[in-house]
This record gives C-alpha cells, sequence and structure tokens, in this order.
C-alpha cells in the first residue's frame, strides 16, 4: 500500500541498497530528481535499513511516464508503521531521473 493509491501495488525493482552499493565516498545523501524537477534527499542509512525499492513494474506492468514512471522510489510502508509519515512519503519519488550521492 501507498498513500497515493487505494489498493495493494506490486512493485518489482532492485533494492536501492544495491543501487547505491558501488558509492564510494564521503557522501550520506541521496539527491534525487524527478522528470518533473521534484527533488528529495534520501539518507543512504534509510537504504541500509529499509527494503526501499527503485521500482520499474507495478503490478508486473512496466511504469509508464504518465503514471509514475520510468522509476519509482518506493518505501516498503505497509511492513512498518514508522514508514507511513510525511518524512517518508517526501523521500519517495516517481518519474525518477537522476540519483546522486552527496
Amino acid at each position: 500500500m501507498t498513500p497515493w493509491d487505494k489498493a495493494p501495488i506490486k512493485f518489482t525493482g532492485p533494492l536501492l541498497r544495491d543501487v547505491a552499493v558501488s558509492h564510494e565516498g564521503p557522501g550520506q545523501t541521496i539527491k534525487a530528481l524527478a522528470l518533473n524537477d521534484y527533488q528529495t534527499h534520501i539518507p543512504l542509512e534509510d537504504a541500509r535499513q529499509f527494503d526501499v525499492i527503485v521500482a520499474h513494474r507495478m503490478n508486473d506492468a512496466r511504469i509508464p511516464v504518465r503514471t509514475k514512471g520510468p522509476l519509482f522510489i518506493v518505501y516498503p510502508y505497509d511492513t512498518n508503521p514508522a514508514l507511513r509519515a510525511t518524512t517518508y512519503y517526501e523521500r519517495s519519488a516517481w518519474q525518477l531521473k537522476t540519483m546522486r550521492v552527496e
């Protein structure tokens, strides 16, 4: 479940921690930028602590740009009540264009 959808959704994609594993350096925050210029900052600790997904599929279908694609950073909101908070909702980014560790 996400706060933006009325029914459960199956998200498919790599874990953010696996995407960020190649990072070497002093940065501790992932800056995510969306196609609409929305940007958010995700602590690397979130990627280590939670099963955050960089989804490329919703319900087994590729995610079109007009419905949050091509990539969507999504937290496992329904597995941890602490994640059902504005802080984590704001760290999600759909229509993801780039990520950079700062």
